[in-house]
């Protein structure tokens, strides 16, 4: 039986926005676009999700404005995906996720290293390089290959 999608009954902003991004696929998604997947085949190739799971999640984020299309061609018209503010402000809960992810499911090391950006620092878990000690946002970063990948 499929758990339902909605959690109207509870007063919970948690509940809420797991209506939202509360789903794999979709958190997969936001991740694709933080490591700058722009475009629909782009995302299929990286995830190995099948199109029409792929066109609902890139829809509801749409629909949700945590993402935009933008069109990049007319002839064929076709679009890229690309994060909205609403979607940048996801960046923290993403990297939380990772970081605890490596903590607890990584046991060869992390599979990525959230490092910064012309510095030899990584992400600390208050968002700061751990070298330079320089605050750090999603434009700061790059993924880099870690011990487990």
């Amino acid at each position: 039986m499929a758990l339902p999608r909605t959690y109207e009954s509870q007063n919970c902003s948690i509940a809420r926005a797991l209506e939202i991004v509360g789903d794999r696929w979709t958190l997969l998604v936001i991740r694709s676009a933080f490591e700058g997947v722009r475009r629909f085949d782009d995302f299929q190739d990286a995830l190995g999700v099948a199109r029409n799971v792929l066109t609902d999640r890139l829809t509801r984020l749409c629909d949700e404005g945590i993402m935009r299309r933008v069109p990049y061609q007319e002839r064929p018209e076709r679009h890229e995906y690309r994060l909205t503010r609403k979607g940048v402000e996801l960046w923290p809960a993403m990297m939380t996720l990772l970081m605890w992810g490596d903590r607890h499911y990584a046991p060869d090391g992390p599979p990525v290293i959230v490092g910064h950006r012309g510095c030899d620092g990584t992400l600390t878990s208050r968002f700061t390089c751990d070298s330079c000690g320089a605050a750090l946002g999603p434009g700061d970063v790059d993924p880099r290959p870690g011990p487990g990948a």
